[in-house]
């Protein structure tokens, strides 16, 4: 993983982890100019075989909702292998993006399911006052807001 911040946090919206990781590559600029991490401050983060022991039970424990969880879990899967770890965590997940889409109901003929919408238009979409400001904790809170918005919806 290139310089991200993990963030897990509860129903509540308490923060259960929340750190930086050290990748094992320098960060491009793009991505430093996009998320603000750079790798003076990823130095003395841990690296993803330190800072999974922390999350491996949070993950166990819990039925997780991810925003694009699909991607995340993709990457996750991508660095244990770079890491020589074994993936062997079975995560009870949905994904809220595919709820939002399924809530919007914007069919997408040509890929035969509903249309996507990236976090920052559900927040404009939804009327959030979050911001999108492509940090973890920011992005986190934003789509938990999403999903406590189509469940307020839907209830």
């Amino acid at each position: 993983m290139r310089g991200v911040r993990h963030v897990a946090i509860d129903n509540n919206g308490a923060v259960l982890v929340e750190s930086l990781v050290k990748p094992t590559t320098k960060i491009p600029f793009d991505a430093t100019r996009v998320h603000g991490i750079s790798d003076a401050m990823v130095s003395h983060a841990p690296t993803w075989p330190e800072l999974w022991p922390r999350l491996e039970p949070i993950f166990a424990e819990r039925r997780i909702a991810i925003y694009n969880a699909d991607y995340d879990l993709r990457l996750m899967q991508q660095t244990h292998l770079a890491h020589g770890l074994t993936w062997q965590t079975a995560i009870s997940q949905f994904c809220i993006m595919k709820l939002y889409a399924q809530y919007r109901g914007d069919w997408n003929a040509r890929s035969g399911s509903y249309r996507w919408y990236s976090l920052d238009d559900a927040r404009w979409q939804c009327h959030l006052e979050f911001p999108n400001a492509h940090r973890a904790k920011a992005d986190t809170l934003l789509a938990r807001a999403v999903l406590q918005y189509v469940a307020a919806q839907k209830a």
